[in-house]
């Protein structure tokens, strides 16, 4: 796995004009979603759950049945078997049987351990709660079965993929588009399906898989937004610059050297990233130097000094103000939190 984001400096290669892996391939080696929990839900109908807002990200996958999927932002979409979504910043939603059904939360559920962040929900609770006490339920229906995560990026939220990725990516979408996405979330149906001996365990990794493949087909395929990060990262020049930016935050990146390395000007090269980017080199590098900074700030425990010099600042006060004029607040913020 490339960490692009946590190279020791004593592992950093020190040859500049090396060409790097493109950018979207460093991201998606080094992307994982760090399973918070998992769970497969039998839930019968009609039922209703209420997502909250929450840090990690929400996954969900329909093995059996289907259900539908309503955000703040977005109208009720079907969700059908083999149906996959991602919620990326964690958004509120509701997923139910029906539209008209009120919702439950979903932490009233009861749930049964299997082992470690891996659960069982079976969602009778969350059938009869718009029903009177002396109101009979309903006949019983087939139950729909969903595989849901809570899952968290190693990305840092400030990281410019992030940033651009909306509330909601549904797979369905992007299986038209991507031949590896209907192979996932096949192998993932049959999974549930059978039920079998470590079927949680590897549903997880191939929920890790298949988000990575949905935000390949998303960069490649869902955004014809002409500038920005996307557009630099399908720039066979720019998207060089870039990801020898990412892989290596520590050198002292002069305008001079990012030039050489795509092989243009100095104004030739400013005009362009500046262009595409919506923003100078300068910035950008500074963006991902902080970037790095808070991970280590506030992922390892490290000193705000050892950072300092880390990224090249001749002193903690000068890493401070820049920290603080990028990140909006203060080093020892991140410390913190």
């Amino acid at each position: 796995m490339l960490d692009f984001l946590s190279k020791p400096f004593n592992q950093v290669p020190q040859q500049p004009f090396a060409d790097p892996p493109d950018l979207l391939t460093q991201i998606l080696l080094g992307l994982r979603l760090d399973g918070v929990e998992y769970g497969r839900c039998v839930l019968h109908p009609p039922w209703a759950i209420a997502f909250p807002v929450q840090r990690s990200a929400r996954f969900h996958f329909v093995g059996h049945g289907g259900a539908w999927l309503r955000t703040p932002a977005t109208d009720w979409q079907r969700l059908n078997p083999g149906d996959a979504v991602l919620l990326p910043h964690g958004s509120f939603h509701v997923l139910a049987s029906s539209p008209d059904v009120p919702p439950v939360d979903i932490d009233s559920l009861a749930r049964k351990a299997v082992s470690e962040n891996i659960y069982l929900v079976d969602g009778r609770d969350a059938n009869n709660a718009h029903l009177g006490a002396a109101v009979a339920p309903p006949p019983p229906q087939a139950p729909d079965v969903m595989f849901c995560g809570a899952l968290r990026f190693n990305l840092d939220p400030l990281h410019p993929l992030m940033a651009m990725m909306p509330e909601v990516m549904m797979a369905g979408d992007l299986a038209r588009r991507d031949t590896t996405v209907p192979v996932l979330l096949d192998a993932m149906e049959r999974e549930v399906e059978q039920d079998r001996m470590g079927a949680c365990a590897i549903l997880a990794r191939l929920a890790d898989a298949l988000a990575a493949s949905i935000i390949r087909a998303w960069v490649e395929c869902s955004c014809n937004n002409p500038t920005g990060w996307i557009a630099a990262v399908r720039c066979p020049l720019i998207g060089k610059v870039i990801a020898a930016i990412h892989a290596d935050p520590e050198r002292d990146w002069s305008v001079p050297l990012l030039a050489d390395l795509m092989g243009a000007s100095r104004s030739s090269f400013s005009e362009s990233f500046t262009r595409t980017m919506g923003e100078s080199p300068a910035r950008y590098v500074a963006k991902v130097k902080m970037s790095q900074a808070r991970s280590w700030i506030a992922r390892d425990g490290m000193r705000v000094a050892v950072a300092a010099n880390r990224l090249g600042y001749e002193s903690e006060a000068s890493f401070s103000r820049a920290y603080k004029r990028i990140i909006g607040h203060p080093p020892s913020t991140a410390r913190a939190q």
